[in-house]
């Protein structure tokens, strides 16, 4: 049986905060051969502080600019994985960028999954309140149609292996034509 071809152009990654979308994206990267991004990873090297002292100290609507910055940076680049943050989508500017630089992959899981993942991670700032769930299902709420709009596929992560999961993922993008960015320029 020939291997399966490799699809071409940047895949970016979308979802609430535990639906995977770090955990997929590096194997995702390693399967096709891209370099592997995460949004709130670079946006710590470049400030070298934590997502969740930005937060702190900035607050939101700071943070989202600083990740405004970073995605526009990252989608100009050719053959990555992009893991976004969760909330990355909540900007229509952020959205369309995404959509008009390559393959955009809903990860979506059930409430119970992503509390599951997110519980104990004192890395997210949205969850550090009396009632996770609660937030959870109100973010899951405003957001789940937003990645559905600028969504190309949409999987489910729930209680999935990641090489399973991968394994679909290859399948559905090969059934994809290619998303190129658009030429720029010299």
């Amino acid at each position: 049986m020939p291997a399966m071809e490799k699809p071409a152009g940047n895949f970016f990654l979308v979802g609430l905060m535990g639906a995977g979308k770090t955990t997929v994206g590096r194997a995702l990267a390693r399967r096709t051969d891209k370099t592997f991004y995460d949004s709130d990873h670079e946006i710590e090297a470049r400030t070298g502080v934590r997502v969740a002292t930005i937060f702190d100290i900035e607050g939101e609507l700071r943070f989202r600019d600083r990740e405004t910055s970073v995605i526009a940076d990252l989608a100009r680049l050719d053959n990555i994985v992009l893991a976004t943050g969760g909330g990355a989508i909540i900007r229509p500017q952020n959205r369309a960028c995404l959509a008009a630089h390559g393959t955009v992959i809903y990860l979506r899981a059930t409430i119970d999954d992503l509390l599951a993942r997110t519980l104990h991670d004192k890395n997210r700032p949205l969850l550090q309140i009396a009632n996770p769930r609660g937030k959870l299902e109100s973010l899951f709420q405003e957001r789940d149609p937003l990645y559905r709009e600028v969504a190309d596929i949409v999987v489910d992560t729930t209680q999935q292996n990641v090489s399973l999961l991968v394994a679909r993922l290859m399948e559905q993008l090969s059934g994809l034509p290619p998303k190129h960015r658009p030429e720029q320029g010299s």
